[in-house]
């Protein structure tokens, strides 16, 4: 079957010409129809058709225009109907009420893609909105992709494709631009040809109807001419698409962001602390981190990034060592760091020593290192020599001010041979404008990007950090999850089900906590009574003292009564406390409301207060969140926010984030409080948002935790409004865990295993799998024999463990050995390319043990219901030819094998 690496073949996600993408023909038309086409002077039509023809593409160019015979001298057509070729692309610029109509058509003569540039669509109100939906559904009955409307078009300068009514044409280089405005696009474009910045697509997407950023960025991440994707965003559109795609290519791509139009956190009335404290801004930072993507704040930004990606390595962390010739500079490079969250480098006594060396005496002895105003070309070059050896630093800054004794050429001349320093990046802050422009040349030719002041420098060091940190975090290795026998969806749902059934949105805290014990997640037992003797019976079973709670509160919600009676310690206590309750309910709002109240132990406070809560954010659907609790929780707002799911790593990064944190470690004596304990209680918490899409907002609040114990001392849950029909909840950003996969299955030998979807935890299960692979049987999978070491790399298992449910499938066939108990991964079934193609490609690898038992088969049948579920049309493989067992396995499948003479490899190929 197909090489993950190695030997190139066909694949459904070649972008060398073996198969075709459905964005192709916004890359590599063969043949544009420019529909609206005009000679009129200044018009959008005009401008468009003569930016395709000035500016060849390889393939012709057809004017549709209804009342003429020509345009600026070429034929025109009355409609794309009469087209005496076929056509791939159409650039539509003509009035919106015919948009919908002409796309039909377009799909009537089998055009692919289309550009509207068009505007007066949803952006227009409700008529434009509506021309809009018809635009959508002729150009999906017809099967054409759309990128816009309201959009400036698209270039693509290696192609020479300039489908926009821009005044000029993008350089040719390895950036991918894209943009939600038009405007914003041509302000760049300006800037580039300036700057002589190259791109290597340059798109205007509009109000992205149909292509969104998900499309563009897979896309661009399969580009072998895209080495960066630049991205101006003002709304997110598909939040799964943007972040699956995002985190699939930002491993290998940078992807850099800037984002208009920031949301002020609690700008909604929300009935739970977590709604209140929740921000749409807030969570695109936390989504962005999650898909590895850097956010920036500012143009010029973007493209900085994208040059020092380019040019430098990622540093390992936040620690930066500053060189300098002057104070000031210096001082004002290290605030910049350390304000955006860096570090100053601790200068090691071993580099001291040697520094002392050879600079005077009264250099700075700390970092920034001040080399002093009379620095030459040789000081600066030994400085930064020795400074990179330094292992407590992670980057080095050269800032150079043109003093009366500088030599800022001769210095960057210098400096050429230490522009690759391993993992550790070198940047420069050549100030003096003209003066230094030589030296800035030399600097930026040679790899070192250089920048005119040496704070934007420092800022864009946190930027190469920041980023680092998130990559990284993308493919740590979690630990396994231990809430899987613990947990009673279905008795969750149940609680639900009949709340929603009574008519309410707001669960009372005893049916809170229920449903949090459904997911394994420890709270205080508590009993109903509706009577004082029920009380007080329920008080002496659990022990004095005891705490009384409206069991109704939550139903009436229109005011506070009967509050809570704290340390009851008698019978006497219980009753009269009781009867508090029941008369303020009766004097407040009426006894019909009274049914009972919860009765509970008193919980001594011997932790922290902590709360752990979800809401739902408009774009990217349930948000959880971790922090400080207790009663002042909206005060401090000690609080960091999450997409679910989460695993073990997942929760540590989110718990990381907050200031209790540190004292969640252990502070002057104290011992820490259970960490392990509290990540999977996170995971089961987050498990349990994902798996109830009713709830609309979930408050724990107090979490006690401590050494000895993890306890909800109070919760909340308040539902979606009960009209609110089942497919319009709120989906997660992130798609979770596709439990709906996983099963068993019994061997030949009588054996049961579990076949299941891949975990980020399978890593070190994967390793010894690995282990158990014979040359035979990994020449047979990948095609060469790559050893062990290649197979078993870190960075390689995380991405295989570590798949996105929603772009690829992979089924592991686990065993338990039935003498050692061991759970063993012996069998692992991949379908790669679930989404953008209507192809998907199936692998399969058999530990050489357990092989001739059926493993195979059972793996490649569980693929195909896998590709129908998800709506593949085509499953395809590559099989060495001289594995016949996989071959028969296939067939007897249904597949179709194609074997040419000669070819080290055998097609197959099913229809679904």
């Amino acid at each position: 079957m197909k090489p993950s690496s190695g030997k190139a073949l066909k694949s459904a996600h070649d972008f060398l010409g073996h198969a075709e993408h459905p964005l192709d023909p916004f890359f590599r038309p063969k043949n544009i129809a420019v529909i609206g086409a005009t000679e009129n002077p200044g018009s959008v039509g005009r401008t468009t058709l003569w930016n395709l023809i000035s500016t060849p593409f390889g393939g012709a160019v057809f004017p549709v225009n209804p009342k003429r015979d020509s345009v600026l001298g070429i034929k025109a057509y009355k409609s794309v109907k009469e087209i005496p070729a076929e056509v791939d692309l159409a650039v539509i610029v003509t009035q919106s009420k015919l948009i919908p109509g002409l796309v039909a058509e377009c799909g009537e003569i089998g055009v692919k893609s289309a550009v509207v540039i068009s505007a007066g669509f949803k952006e227009a109100g409700p008529e434009g909105k509506e021309l809009e939906r018809q635009l959508l559904v002729n150009a999906r009955a017809a099967g054409i992709r759309i990128i816009g409307p309201n959009c400036l078009g698209i270039m693509v300068p290696p192609s020479g494709v300039n489908a926009t009514f821009a005044a000029g044409m993008a350089r040719t280089g390895s950036v991918g631009f894209l943009s939600q405005s038009g405007a914003l696009c041509t302000a760049v474009l300006d800037w580039s040809l300036k700057e002589q910045v190259g791109f290597s697509a340059f798109m205007s997407l509009g109000s992205m109807s149909d292509v969104g950023w998900g499309d563009l960025i897979y896309y661009l991440g399969n580009d072998p001419k895209t080495r960066s994707i630049l991205i101006y965003m003002e709304s997110v559109g598909d939040a799964r698409s943007f972040l699956s795609a995002a985190r699939e290519v930002a491993y290998t791509k940078p992807i850099i962001v800037i984002k208009a139009g920031r949301t002020a956190a609690g700008s909604k009335a929300a009935a739970s602390h977590t709604g209140s404290m929740t921000g749409s801004d807030d969570v695109l930072d936390v989504a962005f981190q999650r898909s590895g993507v850097l956010r920036v704040k500012n143009i010029s930004d973007l493209f900085y990034m994208a040059e020092v990606l380019a040019k430098q390595p990622r540093p390992k962390g936040p620690r930066l060592t500053i060189l300098t010739n002057a104070g000031g500079p210096g001082v004002l490079a290290a605030d910049s760091l350390l304000l955006g969250g860096g570090e100053l480098a601790e200068i090691s006594q071993q580099t001291i020593s040697e520094l002392n060396e050879f600079l005077p005496a009264s250099w700075s002895h700390s970092n920034p290192i001040d080399v002093i105003g009379d620095a030459g070309p040789e000081r600066y070059a030994k400085s930064l020599e020795v400074a990179a050896k330094d292992p407590n630093s992670d980057g080095l800054l050269v800032v150079l001010t043109p003093q009366a004794m500088t030599d800022s050429t001769q210095t960057a001349q210098l400096l050429k041979p230490y522009a690759k320093l391993g993992d550790k990046p070198v940047i420069a802050s050549w100030m003096g404008g003209v003066d230094v422009a030589a030296g800035e040349q030399i600097l930026n030719q040679a790899g070192i990007p250089t920048f005119p002041y040496p704070d934007t420098a420092a800022r864009m060091f946190n930027y190469m950090w920041r980023y680092a940190s998130n990559l990284k975090a993308l493919y740590e290795t979690p630990s396994y999850a231990k809430d899987g026998g613990s947990v009673d969806s279905a008795a969750a749902n149940a609680i639900i089900q009949r709340v929603r059934g009574e008519g309410r949105t707001i669960l009372t805290e005893f049916e809170s906590k229920d449903i949090l014990a459904a997911y394994g997640i420890p709270t205080l037992p508590s009993r109903i009574a509706s009577t004082e003797d029920q009380a007080v019976d329920a008080a002496e079973s659990m022990g004095y003292p005891v705490v009384l709670k409206l069991h109704s509160l939550t139903i009436t919600h229109k005011t506070d009564v009967g509050g809570v009676q704290l340390n009851l310690k008698t019978a006497d206590a219980v009753r009269g406390a009781f009867r508090s309750i029941r008369d303020s309910v009766a004097a407040k709002v009426g006894l019909e409301h009274f049914n009972g109240v919860n009765v509970q132990p008193f919980a001594k406070l011997d932790g922290y207060e902590v709360i752990l809560g979800s809401s739902i954010d408009p774009q990217f659907g349930p948000v959880l969140l971790f922090g400080m609790g207790g009663q002042l929780v909206e005060v401090f707002k000690d609080r960091a926010l999450a997409l679910p799911p989460l695993n073990s790593t997942l929760a540590r990064r989110m718990m990381e984030r907050t200031k209790i944190y540190t004292a969640l470690k252990g502070v002057r004596g104290r011992a820490p409080v259970d960490l392990p304990g509290l990540e999977q209680l996170l995971v089961a918490f987050s498990r349990l948002v994902v798996e109830q899409p009713w709830i609309k907002e979930l408050d724990i609040n107090p979490l006690m935790a401590s050494p000895e114990r993890l306890l909800a001392l109070d919760a909340r849950v308040v539902l979606h409004d009960p009209d609110t029909k089942e497919e319009d909840l709120p989906k997660p950003a992130i798609r979770p865990y596709p439990v709906q996969y996983a099963g068993q299955w019994t061997m030949p030998n009588g054996e049961t295993v579990a076949i299941r979807p891949i975990r980020p935890e399978d890593e070190p299960e994967m390793v010894k799998f690995h282990e158990s692979l014979s040359e035979r049987t990994v020449y047979q999978r990948y095609l060469q024999l790559l050893n062990l070491s290649q197979r078993t790399a870190h960075d390689r298992l995380t991405r295989i463990c570590y798949i996105d449910y929603a772009r690829q499938m992979a089924l592991a066939v686990e065993r338990t050995d039935p003498k050692t108990g061991e759970a063993r991964i012996i069998g692992v079934g991949r379908l790669q390319g679930l989404i953008d193609v209507p192809e998907a490609e199936f692998s399969i690898v058999i530990s050489d043990d357990f092989q001739k038992l059926g493993l195979g088969s059972e793996l490649l049948s569980r693929l195909i219901a896998i590709g129908k579920a998800e709506g593949v049309k085509v499953i395809t493989a590559d099989i060495l030819a001289e594995n016949s067992a996989m071959q028969k396995i296939s067939e007897r499948a249904g597949f179709k094998l194609k074997r040419d003479t000669g070819e080290p490899v055998v097609g197959a190929r099913l229809e679904l």
